[in-house]
């Protein structure tokens, strides 16, 4: 499989998980699409830029279901930047418990998804 595939199950993990976090918050009107922006830009903006330090677009790590621990690695450090990137952004203040969370789901998220992807790669050959 292309890296293009992982760039975009990654965008779209993050994605979902943003709506879903509106959406059991009862905020999934269109009202709310400037929040959820603010939650999943600096989201993927974070992930992008940590992610090749993790190694997390590197073939022999992604090929590797003992790798499937690095995207956790990787969200630990991108949930709290993006958490005060969001704040910024809404001229808010930071929550700790918004930060854990946020990076709980997504870091179970896209776990999820690198190892569909990796069980998908490992099919294809």
């Amino acid at each position: 499989m292309k890296k293009y595939s992982l760039i975009i199950g990654d965008i779209f993990t993050i994605a979902i998980i943003t709506i879903i976090g509106f959406i059991t918050h009862g905020e999934a009107e269109l009202s709310f699409l400037p929040r959820m922006l603010a939650s999943f830009v600096p989201m993927t903006l974070a992930w992008f830029l940590l992610a090749p330090f993790f190694g997390l677009f590197e073939e022999n790590v992604i090929c590797k279901p003992n790798q499937l621990w690095r995207p956790i690695g990787c969200v630990i450090f991108a949930a709290p930047f993006a958490g005060v990137m969001r704040a910024l952004w809404l001229g808010s203040s930071v929550l700790p418990i918004f930060i854990i969370a946020f990076a709980g789901t997504n870091a179970i998220a896209l776990c999820i998804w690198r190892a569909i992807y990796l069980y998908s790669f490992r099919k294809s050959q």
